[in-house]
C-alpha cells in the first residue's frame, strides 16, 4: 500500500495570522513511513544528476534538506534568518505572503561552479526561495533544481522561479 503523504499534512486555519491556512508538516515528520516516502520522492528528480550540495531553508527546510543530502550522499548548506549564522555572510531581503524578512548564508557555503539542489517545505509566494536562489547564484552556484514538499498553486510563487526546474510532492 502506497503512502499518501498529503494525509499527513495538518491544516491550521488562521495561523500565524487571520486568513492564512498554515500547512503543518509535523505529523508527516512524526510518521516514519510517511517521512521516508516524502524524502524518497523529493530525491527522485535528483538521483541521476550530478549535484554537489543540497541547500535547506530555515527552518523546516533544514529537516528535509538534511535527510535529502544524506540520501544523495552529498553536502548540505543552510540559509538562515538574519543574525543566526556565526561567520561572514551574504544576505537578501524579500517579501512573503504575510511579512518581509532577511535571510543569510555563509559566504563559503557554496563554492563557484558547485551544482546545487534547493529544498524547502512550502512554496507560497516564492519570495524566500527566490532570495535563496539569488544568493546561491551570487556565490557562483548552479541551481540544478528546486524541491518542495508542498506547493500552494493559488499564490503563484512558481512565477518568480520560472528559470528553474521545480518539483513538488503536494499541490493545493
Amino acid at each position: 500500500m502506497k503512502i499518501q503523504i498529503k494525509n499527513y499534512i495538518r491544516e491550521v486555519p488562521n495561523w500565524p495570522q487571520k486568513g492564512v491556512n498554515f500547512k503543518d508538516i509535523t505529523p508527516l515528520l512524526a510518521d516514519k513511513k510517511a517521512f521516508k516516502t516524502a524524502i524518497d520522492e523529493l530525491a527522485r528528480p535528483f538521483l541521476n544528476k550530478r549535484i554537489d550540495k543540497v541547500v535547506g531553508i530555515d527552518a523546516r527546510g533544514f529537516i528535509l534538506a538534511a535527510a535529502l543530502a544524506y540520501k544523495l550522499k552529498i553536502g548540505l548548506a543552510i540559509v538562515r534568518k538574519k543574525g543566526k549564522l556565526p561567520w561572514k555572510t551574504i544576505s537578501k531581503n524579500y517579501k512573503l505572503e504575510y511579512a518581509s524578512n532577511t535571510i543569510e548564508m555563509h559566504k563559503d557555503a557554496i563554492k563557484k561552479g558547485e551544482r546545487v539542489a534547493v529544498v524547502d517545505d512550502v512554496l507560497a509566494t516564492g519570495g524566500t526561495m527566490s532570495a535563496t536562489c539569488e544568493m546561491i547564484e551570487k556565490l557562483g552556484g548552479k541551481i540544478i533544481g528546486i524541491g518542495f514538499l508542498i506547493k500552494l498553486d493559488f499564490l503563484r510563487g512558481d512565477k518568480k522561479l520560472k528559470k528553474f526546474a521545480i518539483h513538488s510532492l503536494i499541490n493545493y
